[in-house]
């Protein structure tokens, strides 16, 4: 089964609690959450006021996607936050296999992200040991953005990286997903898909991740 997790960013946030329940009635299994620290990114978004809200009412997985400096400091907290998932950026971490390390000793999956201008080749060497990897398919910073097509072929080699290491790992697109892309990208090897924007901004959300997941299943 492919998984639709709507990013949280693009949501009401006047509203939380009812688009919290909206997922938990939709066919999305994870919340995406994006934490962003303004160093890191150009953009400040939520700290832990707000994730103690999606752990007190959600009712799916939790996908920390941790956008900050430094994350190692902060991996910890996230986790008591009722993280399932705690996805930390390639290009933030001084030493990813301990980062990695630390995190799956919380009982938390641990993901890798990448940006678009990043060589996927360079998570061979930890491609055996990561859950997850977030490819990224705009730079990230802020919701809206326009999918970048050289994705495609980056989704590619990550999958044939993946296969040759015999890793059990599974891929994450984030980023200007929608039902223009969806079946291409599962049908090329993503497993999840993070849709904001294009959920968010619809007349029914709700019924937009329903087409999502009716696409991609």
């Amino acid at each position: 089964m492919k998984i639709i997790a709507p990013s949280m960013l693009s949501c009401n946030f006047g509203k939380l609690e009812e688009e919290i329940e909206m997922v938990n009635k939709s066919d999305a299994d994870w919340f995406h959450l994006d934490i962003m620290d303004g160093v890191f990114v150009p953009n400040i978004t939520f700290g832990t006021p707000i994730l103690d809200v999606f752990k007190k009412y959600s009712e799916k997985h939790l996908d920390m996607h941790l956008m900050i400096v430094n994350p190692e400091n902060y991996v910890e907290k996230f986790a008591s936050l009722g993280a399932n998932t705690i996805t930390v950026h390639y290009e933030a971490c001084d030493n990813l296999k301990d980062t990695i390390k630390q995190i799956k000793k919380l009982n938390v999956k641990a993901g890798v992200a990448i940006n678009p201008d990043t060589d996927v080749s360079l998570l061979k060497e930890f491609i055996d040991q990561i859950d997850l990897v977030c490819l990224m398919s705009v730079f990230p910073g802020f919701s809206g953005q326009k999918f970048i097509n050289e994705t495609y072929e980056r989704l590619k080699s990550l999958k044939t990286i993946i296969s040759n290491s015999n890793a059990n790992t599974i891929i994450q697109i984030d980023g200007g997903v929608s039902l223009d892309n969806a079946k291409k990208l599962v049908s090329i090897g993503a497993d999840i898909l993070v849709a904001g924007s294009f959920v968010f901004k619809s007349e029914s959300p709700k019924k937009t991740i329903e087409k999502l997941y009716t696409a991609i299943n």
